[in-house]
């Protein structure tokens, strides 16, 4: 069992940045792939980035590439996601998932663990 939380959502300008942090309880976050989504007002769930077990190998949607960044500290049981030249179009609460795989999933099915979600507000 996996515990997931979130932080370091909020209001933020077009243009700036926010790092959003995920925390896991357990000993064992090592042996998780872990992914962000995103889900928008009126809009389906989509993935944003996604991350193996030893960090090595990342994803990002095409919708965030080149802007978001996906990185984990196994020691501190916590996978990261860096956030710079927000757009208005970012705005959506953001979940940290965990999946028991190794490597890395970008299927939305495959994700076991879910966080409660936290919300990101990018004003124009």
């Amino acid at each position: 069992q996996v515990q997931l939380v979130e932080s370091g959502g909020g209001l933020v300008q077009a243009g700036g940045s926010l790092r959003l942090s995920c925390a896991a309880s357990g000993r064992t976050f090592s042996r998780y792939a872990m992914g962000w989504f995103r889900q928008a007002p009126g809009k389906e769930r989509e993935i944003v980035a996604a991350i193996d077990w030893s960090g090595g190998v990342t994803y990002c949607a095409d919708s965030v590439k080149g802007r978001f960044t996906i990185s984990r500290d196994n020691a501190k049981n916590t996978v990261y996601l860096q956030m710079n030249s927000l757009k208005p179009e970012d705005t959506a609460v953001y979940y940290c998932a965990a999946a028991t795989t190794m490597a890395v999933v970008t299927t939305m099915s495959r994700y076991d663990y879910w966080g409660q979600g936290t919300q990101v507000t990018v004003s124009s």
